[in-house]
């Protein structure tokens, strides 16, 4: 099961820092993520951690995002930094082995999400 928290209503410009913890992260897996899904459009990737370090960022949050977990591997955090109106979205942590996840690809558990509203 994986749970986000830390999201929030916060001005343009704002910072918020968003959490997930989950049984799943108990061990390394090949791909963690962080997706949004704004009303009336498609879900889509924000920013990944593979296994071996490296992170990926969709375009428009590069900068501006990071994403990081804690040294036991069972929380994940996105600081999201300079927000924008049009970061507002629900936002959902997820894992995948897929060979596909560093494209994005492969991903089907999901938590509940977490509201992020920019004005």
């Amino acid at each position: 099961q994986l749970v986000e928290s830390g999201g929030g209503s916060v001005q343009a410009g704002g910072s918020l820092t968003l959490f997930c913890e989950g049984s799943r992260f108990a061990y390394r897996r090949r791909c963690m993520a962080w997706f949004r899904q704004a009303p009336g459009r498609e879900r889509e990737g924000v920013a990944l951690v593979l296994n071996d370090g490296r992170t990926i960022y969709a375009d428009s949050v590069k900068g501006r995002f990071t994403i990081t977990q804690a040294n036991a591997e069972t929380t994940l955090y996105l600081q999201m930094n300079s927000l924008k109106a049009e970061d507002t979205a629900m936002y959902y942590c997820t894992v995948s082995d897929s060979f596909l996840c560093g494209n994005w690809g492969g991903y089907k558990d999901w938590g509940q999400g977490t509201q992020v509203t920019v004005s």
